[in-house]
This record gives structure tokens, sequence and C-alpha cells, in this order.
């Protein structure tokens, strides 16, 4: 009969036609088998094997089954000649890899997992690369008859992944012949199913131990021949001529019904671990590179034989030179599968990228639109910037520069105090019962550790021009000013511009004070007519004293003293920053203020402090609105609202009242506090009392408008409005000092709050000219004993003066009121 030799590149063609790769162990068994097999040759070609396939040929002659028999002789003795000779190339293959440390294999493989009926492998036995393992079906035990010695094993199976088609299973030669001879019982289990179905899931073929056969798993003898064909290609057998025919189809394999296995409880845990390996990716579908995971499971078998080295060393056997073709072939159908993982994976990647990309842009669509229409508000309310600086200013926006800044720890228990001067010659039978201005603010600089901001109408200390004595008060705040820089002090000064005398300030910039002039009169019309000290940002000083020495022994001022209040104190620095902001030369007012000098107070929102123990309602306004940063609240608004607020009593002592725009022109009726005051008297029943100064300077349209106010007090409307001019008393001498004797004084009491500012009340100082006021609200707190709070406190203030001999009341039909 003539055979077939195909060397182990044979399998490359093989795998051409169906896309799947056999291992095989040849080390023991293969030697065990063929020894065993030629032992059994005499005692089991006497036996019949009961299968279906030879139940079905029951009635061919008897003579087909002898041919059969002599052709099983001679094939399995060519057998044990092929596979000494596998084994020895094997063995020269292992030792070859072993010392060139070279794996050239792209497949993982894994170690023969362990099955039922497997004889013990050596140590030194390797997988072949031709294709990857799978799993074998444990061999199920065999009951055979006591007259037969058994000495052959059944042939290994192979399963092969699924790829689309079905294969016939593959049967060697030995168990056909073993077959023929009844070396198998016919109580032996059936495999289930051979189809690829069940090792679709393995990415490994593996070679195990096949079940015994049950008679009528083989067809005919064309599907043995088939069966010793298939395993002669794989590197096992060398097949008959019938191993060339064509594999069967799927409809032939699945017309043969199959039989329920019969297993021990060892064939079923063989299953399972065959099942494990079966849920593996195939190869195909798994990235070609060595992962960590099999490095180390590959580092505690044997080395894999390289290929490509025995070849080069042991020239290939004559009928394995035709296949070289093949063999590349075959490595360039694993090549493409390799590209289509990894363009499977760019696939992946692109697709991921895309879905980034989506996400990002419907993010940055939103976020475009919110800055787009936050640009088109800014630019509708400011419009384009003209300048580099304004662009510069512009950029600065609040709700920017706000994320950036954090709110400072400060403290809420104050000692506030109210604080006046007293003109020479004023009271003096009956000694004030408040500190007096020039002390507060000594008191003030001693405490001074790190800053000193003062905003001031002008700098006049000193009485340079008649040394007179009187400005002993003013010299010792000059000199006290002047030692904030050896003392590391750090002074700051926001001055009106230009200035009438600028000596004092020049003074104190030699020995390191800064001074800014402000030239409010080229941004806003107006001037700086502020009068605050704040000191290390926690104590501070508001009201309406200049920094001059009149108004600390010449002037009648009133003011409030706050000390370790750094809330408050902190919000009248951003004031200060305002000035400070603008000041300079080319200074220009920003189209908005930045955040660093927003407001931390408004009537909205005040601050919430214990003035001496008793808790109020603390909050500034500034004018004019231009200069006014964001929050805060303006000061001629706040005004009102203090008026508008009162329930019982409205008392003003103030230096101007004008309804009228007093440095304008052309002159403009301006009613806004006038009318107010008129409202609270005249419908509400509130009693509105107005101190007015009368001095030099003062502005003849005043009175007028102060006898109107009087009539109201006529039936039928007896509104509750009294108006009184207030006179300082002057000596000869003293009506020689410019701007002095007159009643300075800026705030209002009710019986709810109290306001101390440093304007005067006509138009132009809330309009144009920059002032501040502070309002204080105490209503309904708890008073204890020893306690008093500043409402009260301003209350009697002003009473006193009402009710001293230097107020006067005002008549209607009085003509010249205040003469010059």
């Amino acid at each position: 009969m003539p055979i077939l030799l195909r060397s182990r590149r044979s399998v490359g063609v093989q795998l051409q036609q169906t896309p799947t790769r056999r291992s095989t162990r040849l080390r023991g068994r293969s030697r065990a088998v063929i020894e065993e097999s030629d032992e059994s040759d005499s005692t089991s070609d006497s036996e019949p094997v009961p299968n279906r396939a030879m139940e079905r040929r029951q009635a061919e002659p008897e003579k087909e089954a002898a041919k059969e028999k002599e052709g099983d002789v001679t094939e399995l003795k060519l057998c044990s000649i092929v596979l000494d000779r596998l084994e020895k190339e094997v063995e020269e293959k292992e030792d070859m890899s072993r010392k060139s440390g070279k794996l050239v294999s792209r497949i993982p493989t894994f170690q023969k997992r362990s099955a039922v009926g497997d004889l013990p492998a050596s140590k030194n036995e390797a997988p072949l690369h031709d294709a990857p393992e799978t799993a074998g079906i444990a061999e199920a035990p065999k009951s055979k008859p006591p007259d037969v010695k058994e000495t052959a094993l059944p042939l290994p199976s192979v399963h092969i992944p699924k790829v689309g088609i079905a294969v016939a299973p593959v049967f060697s030669s030995e168990a056909q012949a073993a077959a023929s001879s009844g070396a198998f019982s016919s109580a032996a289990p059936a495999h289930a199913d051979f189809s690829l179905s069940e090792s679709a899931q393995s990415p490994f073929l593996m070679v195990s131990p096949r079940p015994a056969l049950r008679p009528g798993q083989l067809s005919d003898k064309s599907s043995d021949a088939e069966a010793v064909g298939e395993d002669a290609s794989a590197g096992i057998l060398p097949p008959e001529d019938s191993a060339c025919q064509e594999p069967k189809s799927d409809s032939d394999f699945n017309a043969e019904p199959a039989e329920d296995l019969e297993m021990s409880p060892a064939d079923v845990s063989s299953i399972d671990e065959v099942a494990a390996i079966m849920d593996e990716e195939p190869p195909w579908e798994t990235e070609p590179t060595i992962t960590a995971d099999i490095r180390d499971s590959r580092s505690s078998s044997d080395a894999e034989p390289d290929e490509d080295s025995e070849d080069s060393k042991h020239p290939e056997p004559p009928e394995s030179q035709s296949e070289a073709l093949n063999l590349s072939e075959k490595e360039a159908i694993w090549e493409e599968s390799f590209v289509a993982a990894e363009l499977s994976k760019v696939s992946s990647a692109e697709s991921k990228k895309s879905r980034g990309s989506g996400f990002s842009f419907s993010l940055l669509l939103p976020l475009s639109l919110l800055l787009l229409g936050g640009l088109g508000h800014h630019m509708w309310h400011y419009g384009l910037p003209r300048s580099a600086s304004e662009l510069t200013a512009q950029l600065e926006l609040h709700w920017l520069e706000g994320f950036s800044l954090k709110s400072e720890p400060c403290s809420v228990d104050c000692r506030a105090r109210l604080v006046e001067s007293i003109p020479v010659g004023l009271y003096e039978s009956s000694p004030s019962t408040w500190p007096s201005i020039a002390d507060s603010w000594l008191h003030l600089l001693h405490r001074a550790e790190r800053s000193v901001q003062i905003a001031a109408f002008y700098f006049t200390l000193r009485d340079l021009e008649s040394a007179d004595p009187s400005d002993s008060q003013g010299r010792r705040v000059f000199e006290q000013l002047k030692q904030l820089g050896s003392k590391g002090v750090e002074l700051q000064i926001a001055v009106n511009a230009p200035q009438t005398s600028s000596q004092d300030t020049a003074e104190l910039a030699s020995t390191g004070a800064e001074v800014r002039e402000v030239n409010l009169t080229a941004l806003t019309g107006g001037i700086v007519h502020t009068k605050l000290w704040v000191v290390d940002q926690k104590h501070l000083y508001l009201g309406s004293a200049n920094m001059d020495w009149r108004s600390l022994s010449q002037v009648k001022e009133v003011g409030l003293s706050l000390e370790d209040c750094s809330c408050l104190a902190q919000d009248a620095s951003r004031i200060f920053g305002v000035y400070w902001s603008i000041g300079g030369a080319n200074a220009s007012l920003p189209p908005y203020w930045p955040a660093r000098l927003s407001a931390l107070s408004s009537s909205e929102e005040p601050l919430h402090l214990k003035l001496n123990g008793v808790p109020a309602r603390v909050f500034l306004s500034s004018a004019p609105p231009q200069i006014s940063a964001r929050g805060r609240s303006d000061d001629l608004t706040t005004i009102l609202s203090v008026i508008h607020d009162a329930r019982k009593f409205v008392y003003i002592s103030v230096m101007d009242f004008l309804p009228l725009s007093e440095f304008t022109e052309p002159v403009r009726f301006w009613p806004a506090i006038d009318s107010a005051l008129r409202a609270a008297g005249c419908t509400r029943g509130v009693q509105v009392r107005l101190l007015v100064s009368c001095w030099k300077h003062s502005p003849a349209s005043m009175f007028p408008f102060l006898q109107s106010l009087l009539v109201l007090r006529r039936p039928p409307l007896s509104c509750g409005v009294e108006v009184k001019i207030f006179r300082v008393p002057s000596t000869a001498e003293q009506m020689k000092i410019p701007f002095a004797r007159v009643n300075h004084a800026k705030f209002m009491v009710t019986d709810r709050v109290v306001y101390i500012g440093t304007s005067n009340w006509s138009e132009n100082y809330f309009t144009h000219t920059a002032g501040v006021g502070v309002v204080v609200n105490q209503t309904g707190s708890a008073v204890e004993e020893g306690q008093q709070t500043l409402q009260s406190q301003a209350e009697q203030l002003f009473l006193r003066d009402w009710s001293s001999e230097y107020a006067a009341a005002l008549s209607v039909d009085d003509r010249d009121v205040c003469p010059h």
C-alpha cells in the first residue's frame, strides 16, 4: 500500500486549508503507543469491533475485513519509523533552542493540562508551535474481554478552533486497527460531539487522549482513511492513500447522531478544566505579543524549539522542500490576522477619540457662548477700549478677579467713640463730654504698627504764616506723622489736587511718606472732600475735620473713631484704594472697578458688629457714583433712606443746606433732600429739626429755602419742621483767622440710626465731589446698664447744640438772617 510521508512542514499546508494549529507532545507517549501497538498486533487482529460503521457493512464480504487487517499491520510499522524520526528531530531542535535561548513563535503556549488517562510526560517535553493547543477530552475507562491483553492506548484527539466550518472527527490508523480487532469494548462511552462548536472559544490547541470509540462513529472505510490522513498531516501517523481525500462536510458529519457520553467524576472535572481553557480568546483576536502572565507561565516550562535556527542548521528533507512556499503563505496568513487586529485597535482608538472630541465640543460650545455673551454685554455698557490703559482696566473685571480673592479674618468687637472739636471760647462753662478729635488722632498714630492711610482735602497742620498758638494740636499730630517712617510704619496720603499749600505734604514725603495727588476735577468736575483715616486696617476715623490745625482748635467738628474694628476698617481701606488708584498724572476712571475695591458693606448687606458691647448693623457709603466701586451704597441715597426710615424725629446738623447746584452753571434746582424732609414732617408726622451754620462764607440763597420750610408750620398743615442758625462767637483776633469759627459738623440722627458724613448738603457734593459716610443702626439692640448706643450719644450732642445759646431760631420775616 503506498504511504504518503510528510515532514513537519506539511502541517503548514493543512493550516492553510483550515486556519488552525495542532501541537503534539511526542515524547514518551508516542513511543509507548508504538511499542504497545506492536505488541498487540497479533492479538488485536482477530477481535471484531462492534461499531456502527461495521454494522452497516455486515453484508460485505469477509475478504474486505482481511485485506483491511493486512494494511493496518503495515501502516503501524511505518508509523514507528516516522515517529522515531520526528522524535529525533524534536530533540535536536530542543537542544538548539536551549542553547540559543531564542523564541520565534508569536503565539504563546501553555503547559499541557493533565487529563484522565494521560501518561506522565518528561520534563523536556515541549509543544510544537505549528498550531495552538486545545484541551482534549479525557479518556473514559475501558472494559476489555478477559482473554485480550491490552497494551495499546488510543491516540490523542485534536480539537480545532471554530472558524466557520465543521470538520469530521479525526481517528488514527491505530484506532482503526484496534476497532477492527475488537480491542475496544462496546461499553466505552462515545464522544458526544466532535464539531468545532465545543472548541471555538479556546485560543490554544492541546493534545489529550481520546475517549474510547463507540460503534457507529466510523461510518465507512473512507471515513477511517480520512481520519488517518488527518493525523498524518499533523505529524502523528503517516496517512494512507485515503488521507488525501477531502474532509467530510458538515452535513455528512452532523447527519450521524452522537450517542450520550457516560463519564466518571474524574472525566467531568477534566472537562471543566478543558472548558476553562476554551473560554480564552483565539490568538487572531488578541494582541500578537507575549503578555507578562504568559511569560511567567512559559518560564516554568521548557523552552520552545526555534524553528528558524533549526531549519538553518538542519537542511529540510527533500519531501519538505516542496512545502516551503506553503509555510511562507501560512506566516503571511498569520501576519494578516495580526494586521487586522492592529487595524481594529486603531479604529477603536479613533472611535474613542471621536467620542472624546464630541464630548469636548459639547463642553466648549456653551462656555464659548457664555464668554461671547459676557463680552457682548460688557461692550454694550462700556464700549470698545480706546487705549491700552483702558483695555487693562476693562480686563480687571469684578467677577474674574473675585475668584482669586479671599476674605481675610477680621474682628467685629469694636470700641467706638463720638469725637468733636470745640473752638476756643465755645462752651467754656461746660466742658465737652466727648473726646477731642486731636486726641483721637494722636491715639491712633500711637497704635500704628504697619500702615496709616489718610484721604484729605488738604494738609495744613501748622500755621506757617501767623504762628498762631492755637495750632499746637495740629503740630503735635504733624510730628507724629513724621516719625512713622522711623518706626517702620508706611504712610500713604491721597490729597486733592491742586494743593493750595504743599509744604506739609512735601515735608512728610521727605520722611518716607507716599503722597498721591488726586485731580478729581479732571475726572468728575469735583474735589476730594473726604476726611478718612485707616490705621493698620484695624482702626479708623471718619468725620468732618480736615487735616487742618483750625479744625482742631478754631472750628466745631464731629467725627467717629473706631478701634479694633478690622471688618469695617478693611472696607474703609477699599474706599481709600479707589482714591489711590485714580491718583497721579494721566489718571482715568476705569469703566469697571476691580474686585479688590468692591464694598464689604452696604445698606442691603451691613456688617454685624458690636460697638462697645452693643450689637449694631454698620455700613459705609461714598460719593459720587462715578468713583463708587461695586456694591458701594451711594451717599445721597443713604441720606434719603435714613430720612425715610425715621419714625419719630430727624435731627440734622450741617454747615450748608441748599437745594440748588452750588458750583455749576447754570444753577439747577436740586430738591432731593429738601423734598424728603418736607414729606417726613408733613405726611408722616416726623419731627424735623435742622441746625445750619451762619458764617461769612454761607451762601445767601440758602436762607430763603430754609424760611420756606418754616411756612409749613402754619395751619392747616402744621408740619413739624424747625430751623435754627448756629453761630460761633469770635473775638477780633479770631475773626482774622481765615476759614474758622464755624460749625462744620455734618451728621444726622434719628430715632433709629445715626449718620456721620464728610459732605455739605448741596448737589455738587453728592454728584461730583468725593465724600464718605457711615451709618450705625442699633435699633432693637439690648443695652445693659452702663452701655450707651451711638445713636443716643449723637442725639445728646445735637440737643446740646440745639438748646445752646449759640443756636437761634430762624424767622420767616427775617430779611438779613446771616449778615457777613
